[in-house]
């Protein structure tokens, strides 16, 4: 059978190749003007950013003055870095332009192809973010490329773990700021829960490149970034929802062990919504109104508590404290804590002393926070294996580049052992082989486990020169991957360990000379120094060279092409020869998903003998396969949970839509008095119904009412038994008194007082109603699945349901607001004091290891002994439940810490 499509690609090429081929004519444009560039003199090249910002000042746009920008970058980096950009890094630059994804290979200069598109970017003066994977990239790169963009007159920034907000400010102020994706997702949240603008660091989302973006966009974006505080002591609630458990029977609820599922009967629920109407915990008539969906989920938990986790194999009991009892391991987990008030129900039921929970303040995935940019590009070795998720989620198109010179890589068909041990004993025989003839080895593995078990083999079978990277890597560990390119080096790595470090054969240059020099001052031993080591550098990559390049082992196949694709690419860079093989065994996690037990028999019928490997073409196909089954599950997940984060964070854009209006708003009284006015409407309404007789009127609950809420003493009986009164005549007078006390009270604080006043009550409520909102959807979120069950589908059920809690939190907001201003009271000085935040904790899973990437980190609170008395502005972060430092004798939460007296 004739392939059309491949005869169709021949001739006319793929549409990758038509995309590639459309920037020649731009490509050769920037090399004709090199000469001219070159005669220039720097001060010339560098005046030239001042002319393109006139030509956009005037009307032009970036794309009329790429050609010229970026060979005005090319010159500049020649004459600053040493480096004058391949023709195809031009290409790759242009890709990033266009808000795309430029797939480079491993060694073809990712970083300096994002310096042209940066440069031509910054130049509309709206600031540019490049984004990397952890700290020590982002420092590193904006050390190297400021030597470039200060030369063009440009400013950088980087942002990093642990400087202040100031810091932060001037960072993001620059033309161009390196920073992690953690730190911008960070200072996000943060700066939606100031109180002044100017406390906000960052200035807008313009233009963003990501380095390493399919594991930013893909791999970190399985977990959100979320920002906490302690909750208000809630040990009652725990205390009052266990007491129902033990009051229920068996046909009052539902165990599934096997799924670890606890749900009520409807005779259960029944008794449950008696019980918590005693308890006055029921608002409503049912126990699954939306009101309820806190309640729901604590009662849920409690269920499980008593009949799912069972003392001394779930958990002990140990000095007062709930020790969580890992299910694989049966070792104690000290420290470690269920979630979402899991926890606090095990802690009820076995009658220690509950902890408080951590509330979620504000939440964001990486989706929502990177689409909220104007313009958005990545850079990697390996996205087109995700080509379809950054399409569907992002809009990016990914763009393979190709190679500045051929790939010369073998890459050899996987071996396929029948046991790990015969695996990793093939592995150790094959390093041995490969030291022997001086070639340096790279071995991946899937897990820190399994690396440590194979260095655990490696040094009993007498070998004891090699390196083991298994964290997540730093400046150390970034130079140990750098010359793991020294012939006769092993280096046994974890996935992701070392990714933005090139490894060159016979190691990298400018890691040793930066390592060895360190500290040496200018002079003739240094530049004698300087030159052995490049005199060694170049012997030893011949060396390398001789001995057939990196040799890339892998010991196991991983459930996305993508990581051994990344894996792989680590050999053969700019052309240098290399290898690379795969060693797979039927107990590996994806051979078990590809059926290997039918593999298992037929391979022993076959004859398959131990230590013996089975090679073939078609193994890898049917692999290759298996893995696309798994991506496409994993992506449907991932995308499915973006459907739920969607419905918030609409919501989330309208509330940090609002605040800003508001703390732009020099004076909010007229928003307040329109709040002030619905809630008596609403009163009013509910306490003299529609059409009803004056004798129908309930004047006292009205009465009532206004006084609690509106903080007003009104004769509203005497009112009520005016002859000829009608409703609209009772609504008038009350607004008319509350506007009058709220006009008195302004008179009393002075404008300038009350105009603050107003804004911090309003901003505060809107705040702790937001943070109540987050917890109620995260709730609602947990039990919305089982509507599953009853033909309902669980997103419709969410969206409507979460529509509706939003509109009780906009309802809450006007009676809250309402109710503080009829009570604030200023007694201390005149002048205000700056509220200090929340003590809050950052936190952003690991997808792979499950651990909490920022819990290690200090987030700011001031050293006590810092602490001025009299000066707010020392304070930092002062817990809702410590002493006020202000030396009152006071909570915070009673001092400085509220806004009433």
């Amino acid at each position: 059978m004739v392939n059309l499509g491949g005869l169709a690609r021949k001739l006319f090429g793929s549409s990758n190749e038509r995309r590639v081929r459309s920037y020649q004519s731009r490509v050769k444009a920037i090399g004709a003007l090199e000469e001219s560039m070159k005669a220039l003199s720097d001060t010339e090249l560098a005046g030239k950013t001042a002319e393109f910002k006139t030509q956009l000042a005037e009307g032009k746009k970036l794309d009329d003055i790429l050609v010229p920008a970026f060979a005005v970058a090319r010159e500049a980096s020649r004459r600053t870095l040493g480096l004058r950009p391949f023709d195809v890094q031009l290409i790759g630059a242009m890709i990033l332009h266009e808000n795309a994804i430029a797939e480079m290979k491993t060694g073809e200069g990712k970083t300096l192809v994002a310096t042209l598109a940066v440069y031509l970017n910054a130049l509309s003066g709206k600031g540019v973010h490049v984004v990397t994977v952890n700290d020590y990239l982002a420092k590193r790169d904006s050390t190297t490329m400021s030597k470039l963009y200060g030369f063009l007159g440009m400013t950088t920034g980087v942002i990093v773990h642990g400087i202040s907000d100031e810091e932060r400010r001037a960072a993001y102020a620059c033309d161009i700021t390196y920073a992690t994706n953690n730190e911008l997702g960070f200072d996000y949240l943060r700066d939606n829960m100031k109180y002044e603008r100017g406390q906000m660091v960052q200035r807008g989302h313009n233009y963003a490149i990501v380095d390493e973006v399919d594991s930013i966009l893909v791999d970190e974006a399985r977990t959100p970034l979320i920002i906490s505080g302690p909750l208000d002591d809630r040990s009652d609630l725990y205390n009052t929802i266990d007491a129902f458990i033990p009051l229920l029977s068996e046909e009052d609820y539902e165990i599934d062990e096997k799924q670890r599922s606890a749900n009520f009967s409807e005779v259960g629920t029944e008794k449950l919504e008696n019980l918590l109407r005693e308890a006055n915990l029921l608002k409503g008539e049912s126990l699954y109104d939306v009101e309820n969906v806190a309640i729901v989920h604590h009662i849920n938990n409690a269920l499980k508590a008593h009949k799912l986790f069972q003392k001394d194999k779930d958990y002990i009991v140990r000095n007062n404290e709930i020790v969580i009892i890992d299910e694989f391991t049966g070792r104690m987990m000290p420290g470690r804590r269920y979630s979402e008030g899991q926890h606090q129900a095990l802690e009820a039921k076995e009658k220690v002393q509950i902890q408080p929970e951590n509330q979620t303040l504000a939440s964001i995935t990486f989706q929502n926070y990177f689409r909220m940019y104007k313009k958005l590009a990545g850079m990697t070795g390996t996205a087109a294996t995700e080509a379809e998720e950054f399409s569907n989620i992002y809009g990016l198109d990914v763009v393979e580049v190709p190679t500045n010179l051929p790939i010369k890589r073998i890459d050899e068909d996987d071996e396929v052992y029948r046991t790990f041990e015969e695996k990793f004993k093939a592995i150790i025989e094959e390093i041995k082989i490969a030291n022997e003839r001086n070639q340096p080895v790279l071995v991946g593995t899937t897990s820190i486990e399994k690396s440590e078990l194979l260095a655990d083999m490696l040094s009993k079978s007498g070998f004891k020169d090699f390196k083991v990277l298994n964290a997540r890597y730093h400046e150390q560990e970034a130079y140990i991957v750098s010359q793991a390119g020294v012939p006769g080096a092993v280096t046994i790595a974890t996935n992701m360990a070392g990714r933005g470090t090139d490894i060159q054969l016979g190691g990298n240059l400018e890691m040793r000379l930066e390592h060895e020099l360190a500290g040496m001052e200018p002079g003739p031993e240094r530049e004698q120094k300087e030159a052995a080591i490049r005199e060694n550098v170049q012997a030893l990559k011949q060396q390398a060279l001789q001995a057939g390049g990196l040799y890339v082992i892998a010991t196991e196949r991983h459930e996305s092409r993508r990581i051994d694709n990344q894996l792989r690419g680590r050999s053969g860079r700019q052309g240098d020869p290399g290898r690379s093989k795969f060693y797979l065994s039927l107990q590996d996690d994806l051979m078990r998903i590809f059926g290997s037990d039918r593999m298992d028999s037929m391979l022993q019928k076959l004859g398959l003998k131990e230590g013996e490997a089975i090679v073939h073409p078609w193994i890898n196909k049917a692999l290759e396969r298996a893995q696309k089954k798994v991506e496409a599950r994993n992506f449907d997940i991932r995308k499915n949970l973006l459907k739920y984060d969607d419905v918030l964070n609409d919501q989330r854009k309208v509330i940090f839509e609002q605040r800003l209006e508001l703390m732009d708003a020099t004076d909010v009284s007229g928003t307040i008095a329109d709040m002030r006015h619905e809630v008596i409407e609403t009163m009013v309404a509910l306490h003299i119904p529609e059409n009803a007789y004056v004798e129908q009127w309930d004047a006292k609950g009205l009465k009532q009412k206004v006084a609690s809420t509106l903080n007003l003493d009104l004769p509203i009986e005497a009112w009520v038994a005016e002859e000829g009164i009608a409703e609209d005549d009772i609504m008038t007078r009350l607004m008319e008194a509350a506007d009058k006390a709220a006009a008195e009270k302004a008179e009393r604080f002075g404008p300038e007082i009350m105009a603050y006043v107003e804004r911090s009550i309003v901003l505060q409520t809107i705040d702790n109603l937001w943070r109540e909102h987050i917890v109620n959807l995260d709730h609602l979120r947990s039990v919305v699945g089982f509507r599953g069950y009853a033909q309902r589908d669980p997103l419709q059920e969410y969206k409507s349901e979460a529509f509706e809690l939003f509109q009780a939190l906009l309802a809450n907001l006007r009676d809250a607001v309402t109710l503080q201003m009829s009570r604030v009271e200023i007694v201390r000085e005149p002048q205000p004091t700056p509220m200090a935040p929340l003590p809050m904790q950052a936190h952003h899973m690991d997808p792979v290891t499950g651990q909490d990437e920022m819990a290690l980190r200090d987030d700011g609170a001031a050293p006590a002994q810092e602490r001025d008395p009299a000066n707010p502005l020392s304070w930092g972060r002062v817990g809702r439940n410590e002493p006020c430092p202000c030396g009152s004798g006071k909570k915070y939460k009673h001092c400085h810490g509220s806004l009433e007296a």
